[in-house]
Parts: structure tokens; C-alpha cells; sequence
């Protein structure tokens, strides 16, 4: 598949990699000091050509405005050998009217940010976590353990919503109506399923849940799928009562993989006082 520049951008296509390539230690890419003057600063053309396997016509021809067509694989190869940083990558592309191939997904659990986790703590009256795109809990404030469950206390393998409505009996008894819960996590774990094939962990949580939960088989054959929306769930707390609740989500801008979840009530509602009572009186978290 090829990308076609626009000529509004001028020479950009060209005259960015021609600056990035200027930007870089010849050394530090591989290039050892062959004796030859440099009259240039950075990488000569005929070097950049090498990394990216490309000829040093083509480089040329780039860099003069010359070539009006560059495959995502070409752009991919002159990204990798100029060593461009995440942001760099996405604006080449841009450059070129093309979208980067997605990005492989991380191994294990991405990190939140330590300014994310600062905003949990002071959230001191509002229930409050950070999830991935498999719903997997990646951090979580103490209102949230109130509400749910005690997330600390939890192997890492098993801090996962969608684990637990279906795994766990407790956190199961605190939906006022759990199969429609639980066949919203169906969709919404579909819907992922859908969008991100290549993720391993994804995979793996849908075989377990499968061998494990017929509920769950039945609803997955149903390809229902669900993306984000205004949510408002029920709960039945032993220490509470009943508490309905709005479910705000959050994108995190910095970690688009990762969702802020906020569980709120109006003001002066059952809820809200509820709420209130329960994080007077629930009980230190042990994790």
C-alpha cells in the first residue's frame, strides 16, 4: 500500500528525515570513523540507505521532494534507522497521509503514572481505579476496596473485573443484577477482542473464562459486542446496602490503553449517603 504527499506540505516529507538524519551520531548508529571527512554533520545518505535498506537514489529522491509515493514498510524502515522516538514516528507518518501500524501490546501490566496515582489518593470520597483495556486493575484508592473489593490482597493475576464477576462469589454477590452485568463484560471484552486480535493476554483471559464458566461461553457465543457509554450500575454492599451508581470513564491521554473508572452519585441521594456511611466505616484495606 502506498501514501501519497501533499503538496501544501512543501518538501516536510523530505526536509524531516533530512534534519533527524543530521541529528544522529554517526558512531552511535555503527558507523565507526572510516577516515573519510565528514561535510556533513550527522549520517551521510549513502549511511542512512544502509539502515534502512533502501538505495541511495530513493534517500535522494526523498529528501529533494522527488518521490510522491512511500509505502508504510519504507516509512517503517527510514523510522527504525533514524531512531525516531514514538512522537517522531506518528508525525512521519503523518507527513506521508498514513497511519502507523498499531503497536505491538506490552508484556505484562503497563506502569500508571506516579501524577495518576497522586490523583487516586486525593480522590478521597470517590470510588476510583485505573484499567487496562482487558479491565485488568492496575491501581485503585481506597474507596475502591470499600466499594469492591480488596484489591491489594489479590494475586496480580486475578486484579481483573471481568475475573472476578465471573470466578469470584463475593464480588459476584454485589451485583443487584448480575447477568446483565455480566453479559456487559461479555460484550465489552468482545468488542477488545475485536479490536486488538494480536493481544496474547486478552486471548488467554478468554480461553480460562471459557473452560471455566459456562454463563460465559453461552454469552460469548452471542457476539453481542459494547463500547464505551454512560453506565450506571447497582450494587448490594453488605455494609451499605443498595448503592446505584454513575460510572464515569476517563481516557489517560498519556496511556491511551489505560482508563480512569470514577463511580459518583448525585448529591443528597441514597446513594451518595451510602457511599458516605461506607467509607466512614469500611475497614482498612489489607494490601
Amino acid at each position: 500500500m502506498t501514501v501519497r504527499d501533499r503538496p501544501s506540505r512543501d518538501n516536510e516529507l523530505g526536509d524531516f528525515p533530512r534534519a533527524r538524519r543530521a541529528a544522529l551520531d554517526p558512531h552511535g548508529a555503527g558507523f565507526p570513523d572510516d577516515g573519510r571527512l565528514r561535510r556533513v554533520p550527522g549520517l551521510r545518505r549513502e549511511e542512512l540507505a544502509q539502515l534502512a535498506h533502501v538505495s541511495v537514489d530513493y534517500v535522494v529522491r526523498l529528501e529533494q521532494g522527488r518521490t510522491r509515493t512511500v509505502s508504510r514498510p519504507v516509512l517503517d524502515a527510514l523510522a527504525d534507522a533514524l531512531r525516531l522516538a514514538p512522537d517522531e514516528r506518528a508525525y512521519l507518518f503523518a507527513l506521508a497521509d498514513a497511519a502507523p501500524a498499531p503497536a505491538a501490546p506490552p508484556s505484562g501490566r503497563p506502569p500508571v503514572d506516579p501524577q495518576l496515582r497522586q490523583l487516586l489518593a486525593t480522590m478521597h470520597d470517590v470510588p476510583a481505579m485505573v484499567l487496562n483495556r482487558r479491565l485488568d486493575v492496575l491501581a485503585w484508592n481506597h474507596a475502591a476496596t470499600a466499594l469492591l473489593t480488596d484489591f491489594g490482597a489479590l494475586a496480580p493475576g486475578e486484579r481483573n473485573l471481568i475475573r472476578l464477576t465471573f470466578l469470584d462469589d463475593a464480588y459476584r454477590a454485589l451485583y443487584a443484577d448480575w447477568p446483565r452485568a455480566a453479559r456487559d463484560c461479555v460484550a465489552t471484552l468482545r468488542m477488545e477482542a475485536g479490536r486488538h486480535p494480536e493481544d496474547r493476554e486478552l486471548a488467554s483471559l478468554i480461553a480460562e473464562l471459557t473452560a471455566r464458566d459456562a454463563n460465559f461461553r453461552a454469552w460469548w457465543a452471542d457476539h453481542r459486542v459494547r463500547g464505551p457509554r454512560q453506565l450506571t450500575k447497582t450494587y448490594v454492599h453488605p455494609l451499605a446496602g443498595p448503592l446505584t451508581l454513575d460510572v464515569q470513564q476517563f481516557t489517560v491521554d498519556t496511556r491511551p490503553d489505560q482508563q480512569l473508572i470514577a463511580y459518583t452519585a448525585p448529591p443528597g441521594s441514597p446513594a451518595h449517603e451510602g457511599l458516605r456511611f461506607l467509607l466512614q466505616w469500611a475497614p482498612a484495606p489489607r494490601g
